[in-house]
């Protein structure tokens, strides 16, 4: 495992000067933290805060960025004012990353930075990921995922870094817990955001709501299945305090892109063989 640590620093010296598309997840955090050894000031983290971004994970993003020491620039990029976004088709991520990286290649250019990254990494590339078209015309790399490191892996590390991402939560934009073709707005991802928020309170490690109109359907992981179910009056008030109306907890449990689910095979390849649109 040492070894990819030593590929990662190579591959980051291959450049100058770089900008780290920073969520303040446990990905890009460890990638930002590699970085400032290799760049030193000669780097640039970039959060991205829309309607899909909630109040709180901005709040974490600018804190770790004050703890890692590497200067910080927050730009909005609200998706949801993209024409057919908010109509949320399969390739709903095509445009919001495409919007995203391009409105950080802008400040690269004209700030001089070499290169740009992300934290992606080599679990992503298992599931349906309609944005990493995006990246690959705006000329993002994704250095975790091309050397291989997985979620596992990018928390081991972490954690020997006293990094305070190493346990935290695997997050995914708002908008990923929406079923393909129901209409997002604004109130709905506002609704979603606090809800979430207030069960993060209650000492989860991994869950998800997954809204379905006015039905909140949880997932959690096997091994705290029967605490949701022990406190599933508290689950219900959250709920209907921030505007749904019935809920319900999923048997199957949490998974990543559960909402790719319902995606065929033919699906999916024809929205990843979309042509490259190099701009």
């Amino acid at each position: 495992m040492e070894e990819k640590l030593n590929i990662l620093n190579n591959r980051l010296k291959e450049f100058k000067s770089s900008v780290i598309a920073f969520s303040g997840g446990v990905d890009s955090t460890f990638l930002a933290r590699i970085a400032k050894d290799v760049y030193g000031d000669n780097m640039l983290l970039i959060t991205a805060t829309s309607s899909t971004y909630p109040f709180y994970e901005l709040e974490e993003a600018k804190s770790l960025a004050l703890l890692l020491g590497i200067k910080h620039k927050i730009i909005v990029s609200e998706e949801i004012d993209i024409p057919g976004y908010a109509d949320n088709p399969p390739d709903r991520c095509y445009y919001c990353k495409s919007e995203l990286f391009g409105k950080i290649k802008y400040i690269a250019n004209k700030e001089g930075y070499e290169v740009i990254f992300d934290g992606s990494n080599a679990d992503d590339l298992k599931d349906f990921r309609p944005g990493m078209k995006a990246k690959q015309e705006k000329g993002v790399i994704s250095p975790l995922a091309e050397i291989g490191f997985t979620k596992s892996d990018i928390r081991h590390f972490s954690k020997e870094l006293n990094l305070p991402t190493a346990t935290k939560q695997s997050y995914a934009c708002l908008a990923s817990r929406f079923p393909y073709g129901e209409k997002i707005t604004k109130i709905k991802l506002d609704r979603l955001g606090i809800a979430e928020f207030e069960v993060r309170k209650l000492g989860f490690t991994q869950f998800r709501i997954r809204s379905h109109e006015n039905l909140a359907r949880f997932e959690f992981i096997p091994s705290e299945m029967d605490k949701a179910w022990g406190i599933k009056s508290q689950l219900e008030d959250i709920c209907k305090k921030s505007g749904f109306s019935y809920i319900t907890i999923d048997l199957t449990g949490y998974r990543t892109g559960s909402m790719n689910e319902v995606l065929s095979e033919s699906d999916k390849q024809g929205y990843e063989k979309r042509p490259l649109n190099n701009v």
